[in-house]
């Protein structure tokens, strides 16, 4: 991949922050949704029509912006690699929750950060960071551990072997998002409007979820209930188009070491919205958690 530099983008303030928390509040509810729909539509399925919606929105936003969509600026070849990875990481994600809780798909999943972070150190000009800051990293990703250290120790998910397999399917997941930033910070696709990063993507992931719904039998064996169908709109709408375009014009203008971290508060959220939603129990482990990961935040956007 090929450098970019960063001289114009910046350490985050307190609206990249502010928002960084909404979304990340989004995107912990998104887990709990996820769930929800699972009953009544397969997770591939469920992962397609997701994508599939948000592009459409993600299409007409460009063309009542009137954005050049076809201009030859070399994006196409690191689009459709973003697209794919893009893919096969919500694939991990909703079959990984087949097979494990969210909270433990968080644990895996929100490895990402970690390795952003050691990827663009490589990759991106402007992105490498201090000792004190890669403490700060380790330091959210101990206490992540920590808040959710308890789902190791008493697995809520009946047979080793099928908790296994989701908990694999989650740190893949992470991968593949870490290597999807990677692309978009290291490739062309960092100068590109995030309307038409995110179209890649979701445009892409679409064509190719769709098409293994389909190979699987999931397309024809969904029942479209006011629930599911809520699930899918708050995916669709509110995650995969209006959040993710959010997070790409997010990635123009700050570092995106410094927000990934805010990744760290989705698990968070996750277990939140699990005891309000899900009347689950949240344990003095996991508070003493999320303490060490809000220290590591603070590390890492520390300026110097």
């Amino acid at each position: 991949m090929t450098s970019v530099s960063d001289a114009t983008r910046k350490p985050l303030d307190g609206f990249a922050i502010s928002v960084m928390v909404l979304m990340c509040a989004a995107w912990g509810l998104q887990q709990v949704a996820i769930k929800v729909a699972a009953p009544q539509i397969g997770p591939v399925m469920q992962a397609a029509l997701r994508s599939c919606l948000a592009s459409v929105l993600v299409l007409l936003f460009i063309l009542v912006r009137r954005a050049p969509l076809l201009a030859r600026d070399g994006t196409w070849r690191p689009g459709l690699l973003a697209g794919v990875l893009f893919g096969l990481e919500f694939l991990c994600i909703f079959v990984g929750l087949s097979y494990t809780t969210a909270s433990r798909m968080g644990i895996f999943l929100y490895v990402a950060p970690v390795f952003t972070a050691l990827g663009l150190h490589w990759f991106v000009a402007g992105e490498r960071l201090r000792s004190g800051q890669w403490a700060g990293v380790a330091l959210a990703f101990g206490g992540m551990l920590v808040a959710f250290g308890d789902s190791f120790t008493h697995a809520p998910v009946a047979g080793a072997a099928s908790t296994l397999r989701g908990d694999l399917l989650g740190l893949l997941a992470g991968a593949l998002w870490a290597a999807t930033t990677l692309v978009v910070r290291a490739t062309r696709l960092s100068n590109a409007p995030p309307s038409k990063t995110l179209l890649y993507q979701l445009a892409v992931s679409g064509v190719l979820l769709m098409t293994m719904a389909i190979v699987t039998g999931q397309a024809g064996a969904m029942t479209l209930t006011p629930l599911s169908a809520a699930s899918l709109l708050y995916q669709g709408v509110i995650i995969a188009f209006a959040s993710y375009l959010v997070w790409f014009w997010m990635l123009r203008r700050y570092l995106a070491s410094r927000l990934s971290v805010f990744s760290f508060l989705t698990p968070l959220f996750s277990v939140t919205f699990g005891v309000l939603l899900l009347h689950e129990t949240v344990s003095m482990q996991f508070i003493a958690g999320a303490l060490l990961i809000l220290a590591g935040i603070m590390l890492v956007n520390r300026r110097r």
